[in-house]
This record gives structure tokens, sequence and C-alpha cells, in this order.
């Protein structure tokens, strides 16, 4: 149950990422990604309010974890993750941690791409 949940929440976020993404870099009228800026962004509120809220006001459940964080905004971005991953080394004191992941990734990321890029041209 918990794969199909992730699954249906994948194919919800890819589309919604997809449809939000053309229709801001189609209203911007600008060549710079504002589509996966704004995906990004409106990705970690979301993560952030469902996490502040579950705090405060009800229980997330494995299964609504599992649809709502890992598949919708998995799909949506998984920058929210990354986000939410650093806050939560920073929140604990682990900013070493939260640093090393932060530009590790950033870094990793960009020399991952520019790798296959090479390998592959």
């Amino acid at each position: 149950m918990t794969l199909f949940l992730i699954g249906l929440g994948g194919a919800l976020g890819s589309i919604a990422r997809y449809l939000f993404s053309s229709l801001v870099l189609r209203l911007s009228g600008t060549l710079f990604p504002v589509g996966t800026f704004a995906v990004n962004l409106v990705g970690c509120v979301m993560f952030g309010a469902i996490i502040g809220a579950a705090e405060q006001r009800f229980v997330l459940t494995p299964e609504k974890n599992a649809l709502l964080l890992v598949g919708v905004l998995g799909g949506f971005t998984t920058f929210s993750t990354f986000a939410y991953e650093s806050f939560a080394l920073a929140q604990d004191g682990q900013f070493l941690a939260a640093a090393f992941n932060i530009f590790g990734q950033v870094t990793a990321g960009l020399v991952g791409l520019w790798a296959g890029y090479v390998f592959t041209h």
C-alpha cells in the first residue's frame, strides 16, 4: 500500500510540477528558469507547512507521509526534501552536517551533471 501511495502521489506531483512550471515560465516571458525556481519555492513552503501543521495540529501517519511528502512533493520537487533535511540537521544543532549537505549536494549535482554531459557529448 505504501508503494502505491508513493506512486500515486508522485504521478500527481510530477503532473503538477509540469503544469505549474510551464504556466509560470509562460507568464514570466523571461529566459531565466523561473518556473523551476517557483516550483522549488512552492514545494518548500508546502513541505514546511505540512511538517509544521503535523507537529501542532494533526498526526502525520505513515500513509499520509508516503502520499503527501514522499509522493506528491517528491514528484513535485525533491528540492523540498533536500531543504527540509538540511533544515532538520541545523535545527538539531548539526551545523557542519547541514552545511555539508547543502554545499555537497549542490556541488556534487553540478559536477555530476557536467560529467554526464561530457561523457555523452
